[in-house]
């Protein structure tokens, strides 16, 4: 029975993928070596041959013909006697080569053998996917949840290969159930525990730029290149491309014919909405587009700081902005600048700021204003109760009061 335990062992073996010939002999007669150097001392006089498409081996060993009553080490030598029983014409001083039955070993000696055998195989399996996984960092791949937890998702790959998809690393919005196919990005590969650890990611701004390549061939083959991609996961990205051949439009061929190529980016990624900026070393104009869809009237730089007033029409603020402070948030990232948006042609003697009705309003309500790039009270009587309940995540009934309490201070 531990025969053919051990033969299963082999065939399981050697039924693994990505190993090559020579490495599954070595490691095989390895195994086997250090059995025969347990329990005769030494392997050196042992033939070990391993037939890997038929699934089996063979042990030979080779002993010296002595005189029966000089023998020193019955591992090493034979008897003239015992010789003969094997073949008459053998005689003093020279090498017998016999089999070495298996069944010999006992059953002790199986069973170590075939757990060593088990092991070397396990770490033959976790050495090539730790490689394989080590050179695919970057890459999308595709793998079947199997296994959805609290802070993780266990997903299988085509080889049933386990990876890792940690809560931190996905959309906010995604959902997912056993069964479900999921697309991610390899982002870090790392042993632990003599275990591979493979995390994969759905938030990581290169998961968005592995989309592009597939879904437009100009990225793919290096007609457009993606220059920065800044992105809040599931809610907004801002990607800046450039193209080296005049007749290639970067951002046309982004978006596609009716958004036919970024439209499955979006779905992809759970409706996140994504800018595709041309890039341009231009300062002003990058940073003029990077603020879209607001139009900004005029920019002053300080490049030593690194930041930029953006100057615009009171009704462009909250473009500029965006809600919750999202788009110029990503504008900063992709520029490397930090923007200050002020309204154009507003005196600031007219008008006051809004932190000075902190004892007639709440707190809370004056963050939500500001998020949408309402800092006076001039800014919020601007804009109307409806643009405000679309701009922030306030009621009509509140932003109606609030309105009210601002009036009063200019009558």
């Amino acid at each position: 029975m531990e025969n053919i335990n051990l033969i299963d062992t082999f065939s399981e073996f050697k039924e693994l993928k990505n190993i090559d010939r020579a490495t599954m002999i070595s490691v095989l007669e390895d195994v086997f070596r250090s059995m025969l150097q347990k329990i005769f001392g030494t392997d050196e006089n042992f033939d070990v041959i391993i037939n890997i498409d038929k699934g089996d081996f063979e042990i030979w060993r080779n002993r010296e013909v002595v005189d029966d009553n000089n023998i020193e080490d019955s591992n090493l030598q034979i008897s003239l006697s015992e010789a003969k029983k094997i073949d008459e014409d053998y005689e003093v001083g020279e090498d017998v080569t016999d089999e070495v039955k298996f069944a010999d070993f006992g059953r002790r000696a199986i069973l170590a053998l075939r757990q060593n055998l088990t092991a070397r195989i396990l770490d033959l399996e976790k050495n090539n996917v730790f490689l394989k996984y080590s050179d695919r960092i970057g890459e999308i791949i595709t793998g079947e949840v199997y296994q959805v937890w609290k802070r993780e998702i266990l997903v299988l790959d085509e080889e049933a290969n386990e990876l890792i998809l940690p809560k931190s690393e996905q959309i906010p919005s995604d959902y997912f159930r056993k069964g479900d196919s999921i697309r991610a990005v390899v982002i870090r590969v790392e042993m632990r525990n003599n275990t591979p650890l493979i995390i994969l990611s759905r938030t990581s701004p290169v998961f968005l730029e592995r989309l592009f390549e597939l879904e437009v061939p100009e990225i793919f083959d290096g007609l457009i290149t993606i220059k920065k991609i800044v992105r809040v996961p599931g809610e907004r990205a801002k990607v800046a491309v450039e193209s080296y051949d005049e007749r290639i439009d970067p951002v046309g061929a982004c978006v596609g014919m009716k958004g036919s190529r970024i439209h499955g980016i979006v779905r992809e990624l759970k409706n996140e909405n994504i800018d595709v900026i041309n890039f341009t070393n231009n300062i002003q104009l990058f940073i003029t587009r990077a603020l879209s869809p607001a139009k900004i009237t005029s920019i002053k730089l300080n490049q030593e700081n690194k930041t930029a007033e953006v100057y615009l029409k009171p009704n462009e603020v909250s473009l500029a902005i965006g809600k919750g402070g999202l788009n110029i948030k990503l504008a900063s990232q992709l520029t490397g600048y930090e923007i200050d948006v002020y309204r154009e042609g507003t005196s600031d003697d007219e008008d006051v700021n809004l932190e000075e009705f902190a004892d007639e309003i709440d707190s809370w309500i004056l963050d939500e204003l500001k998020a949408v790039g309402c800092d006076t009270a001039k800014s919020v009587l601007e804009l109307t109760v409806k643009d405000l309940v679309k701009r922030t995540d306030l009621e009509e009934e509140t932003i109606a009061e609030v309105m009210k309490i601002l009036r009063s201070e200019f009558e």
